[in-house]
């Protein structure tokens, strides 16, 4: 073995955080016991999008995707026995980070810690969440304040806190290419610190301590040689960035230092054993070069694609992660790819068209009038129809899916109701009510918080004019507010966005080829509709409650769309209610509903009920997204005409199994044209 001093291993976590504050805290430790060298919080999507469990839209989401917290009772119970001050927590929280990292910092305050020791990163990048991960909450304009403001707060009060990770990894699950993920996480970084540098919170000295404290989340899918090239180019870049737009001449305060969540896009639902090996060529691209070597990884578990992953999928991540950093010699050597004629040249490439799209970027206004334009969005929506038609033509080949879909009995998904871990129904009810109690109890003791409603009056003065909205926040914590009232009080404020689709402006992704499958699925949706008498079939796609993973639903749209159907997409975060009232409005032949957070055995039958109501029987009702086999079938059962999941890869011979659907509802006969 090599005498030279082994470098420190990266910093190990799990994405982990489902039903109360009580059972993720017992997981916590137990990931902790098991040798996890991080904290990495999932919240649930109330607590994202700034709603209480018992608000409308938080109904069959509470506790699903994440943890529930509503208030500094539930941080509390959240850390409990965890000292803050020797963690490093990392928390995935965007629009609502500020009211999080209040909370954190008043439990830290309580714990008795020393709070500029406080180590750890809010997920913080609004950005993305326009274009693909749909849990923003204010427009752009004061989502990027609440940004800027919690930057200056912590440069000041919280030092070693990381207050924003820029994160390319939606991006990359959205469909962006190598060349879109740098480019967009870049020019979202530009905005961000444009926007703290004309604050005037920061003075230029210390504008270095700012730019040392971003950090980027990045994406690393299983081409893995192209992925750790465009890691490298990722720190060229911001190297360049960084010295040039910002004057930092500090080289530790220009280090690229990102976190890693390896792709769960490309994790498959058929033969899901497979994607234990491609978790594992996906960690080797962000780990195997020293130069471009992450600092933090997180790796999914192999059943993700099924359903929650079980304590036990995790700790197997874990151990992936462990035999790498202990057991091989990668932590002996200087960077490996130093030198090499391949990897340069594709390094190279990658940085000049990345910045090539950045300047196009910087020249439409910037990141955010890229946002509002619809640019990005339908860029993005564009690159993942076009890998959706290389995978459905067999031109990208994925295993257990489109190539050697033949398999042996799998034994670990031979009880699926086992292979993954499912949330209580009754967690809801209980997070509701523990959440009344709160409410009716907090200005009593043991609690004694003064009244909310003033700090909360104070809050909204703040967010009118132009002063730091921390303190406010901080204030909210130690009132007792929650995450509904917190965020509730800045939508006066600031009002709510519904960012664009980019389903209308993006262009053909298959094109309609004489003889095409699509061209066949075409011909049936014309002739239906000639039969139904009506210009066109109309197919609402819509995604009631809060997932905002929209890049199934948009696909289905853009493809339907292709294939003659009027599509009627109003994007993300509807109620049942509003889904309903647009399908009879529009008239629609056809409902489409896409959930991948769980909540659809609660939302499904709902809108299927009010259509009955309606007296709206005769329009099909079809569901898609990660839903396990019990659980459709008791969808079918309900009514829904029927339901995709991930394995469905065939999108145009899912629309062509929408028009079967709408023929059958109508009593027309069988179509003799195959799709």
């Amino acid at each position: 073995m090599s005498e030279r001093q082994k470098d420190r291993p990266w910093l190990m976590r799990t994405y982990a955080g489902h039903s109360t504050a009580e059972a993720s805290n017992e997981l916590y430790r137990r990931n902790l016991a098991k040798g996890q060298t991080g904290l990495s919080v999932a919240f649930d999507l109330p607590t994202q999008t700034g709603y209480d469990s018992d608000h409308i839209l938080a109904r069959g989401e509470v506790g699903r995707v994440g943890v529930p917290i509503a208030h500094l009772g539930d941080m509390r119970r959240l850390f409990q026995d965890i000292p803050l001050e020797q963690m490093n927590t990392s928390m995935t929280i965007n629009a609502t980070a500020m009211w999080l990292l209040a909370l954190y910092q008043v439990v830290a305050e309580e714990q008795g810690a020393d709070i500029t020791k406080l180590q750890g990163t809010t997920q913080n990048d609004i950005v993305k969440e326009y274009l693909s991960r749909g849990t923003h909450v204010f427009p752009p304009g004061p989502s990027l304040r609440l940004t800027t403001d919690m930057i200056a707060y912590t440069v000041s009060h919280i030092p070693k806190w990381n207050p924003i990770n820029i994160c390319s990894y939606h991006l990359q699950e959205a469909g962006a290419t190598p060349v879109q993920e740098i480019a967009y996480a870049m020019s979202t970084a530009i905005a961000v610190l444009d926007a703290v540098r004309d604050s005037g919170q920061v003075p230029q000295e210390r504008m270095g301590d700012v730019v040392g404290r971003i950090s980027f989340f990045v994406n690393a899918g299983v081409r893995f040689v192209e992925e750790m090239c465009k890691m490298r180019a990722f720190g060229r870049i911001w190297d360049k960035v960084t010295r040039e737009r910002y004057g930092i001449e500090n080289p530790k305060h220009r280090r690229f230092r990102y976190g890693v969540q390896v792709n769960s896009l490309g994790l498959t639902e058929a033969q899901p054993e497979n994607n234990v090996q491609r978790i594992v060529l996906e960690m080797l691209a962000v780990t195997l070069s020293k130069d471009a070597r992450a600092r933090a990884v997180q790796l999914p578990a192999w059943n993700e694609a099924l359903g929650l992953p079980r304590p036990w999928d995790q700790q197997w991540s874990l151990r992936i992660q462990q035999v790498l950093a202990y057991e091989s010699d990668l932590l002996e050597y200087e960077d490996i790819f130093e030198g090499s004629k391949v990897i340069e040249t594709k390094v190279g490439e990658l940085v000049e068209s990345a910045l090539a799209e950045i300047d196009r970027i910087q020249e439409m206004g910037g990141a955010m009038a890229a946002v509002e334009s619809g640019y990005l969005k339908s860029q993005l929506v564009a690159s993942h129809a076009e890998r959706r038609g290389r995978i459905e033509s067999g031109q990208e080949k994925i295993i257990g899916v489109n190539a050697f879909e033949g398999t042996e009995p799998n034994p670990l998904t031979a009880d699926l109701d086992t292979a993954i871990q499912t949330v209580d129904p009754a967690v809801e009810a209980r997070v509701i009510a523990s959440l009344q109690q709160w409410r009716d109890n907090r200005y009593q003791p043991p609690f004694n918080h003064p009244r909310p409603c003033k700090a909360l009056e104070r809050l909204k003065e703040a967010a009118r004019g132009t002063g730091n909205l921390m303190e406010a926040t901080l204030e909210c914590a130690r009132a007792g507010a929650t995450t509904g009232e917190w965020a509730g009080a800045l939508r006066e404020v600031f009002g709510e966005f519904r960012a664009p689709t980019g389903v209308s402006s993006a262009p053909v992704a298959v094109p309609v080829e004489e003889g095409s499958t699509l061209a066949l699925v075409r011909r049936k949706v014309d002739l239906t509709a000639k039969e139904l008498n009506v210009g066109k079939l109309r197919f609402l796609v819509g995604k009631p409650g809060l997932d905002g993973h929209s890049n199934g639903a948009e696909q289905i749209a853009v493809r339907a769309r292709d294939a003659g159907f009027e599509v009627v997409y109003q994007g993300i975060r509807l109620t049942p209610e509003q889904i309903v009232d647009a399908a009879l409005a529009e008239d629609v032949h056809a409902v489409g509903l896409s959930i991948l957070s769980g909540s659809h055995a609660q939302l499904v039958p709902d809108v299927l009920e009010r259509l009955r109501v309606a007296g709206a029987t005769d329009i099909p009702v079809i569901a898609g997204g990660i839903i396990p086999n019990g659980d459709a079938e008791q969808l079918r059962a309900a009514g829904v005409a029927a339901v995709f999941t991930p394995k469905d890869f065939d999108i145009t011979g899912i629309i062509g199994r929408i028009v079967d659907e709408i023929r059958k509802a109508n009593k027309l006969d069988p179509l003799e044209v195959p799709a």
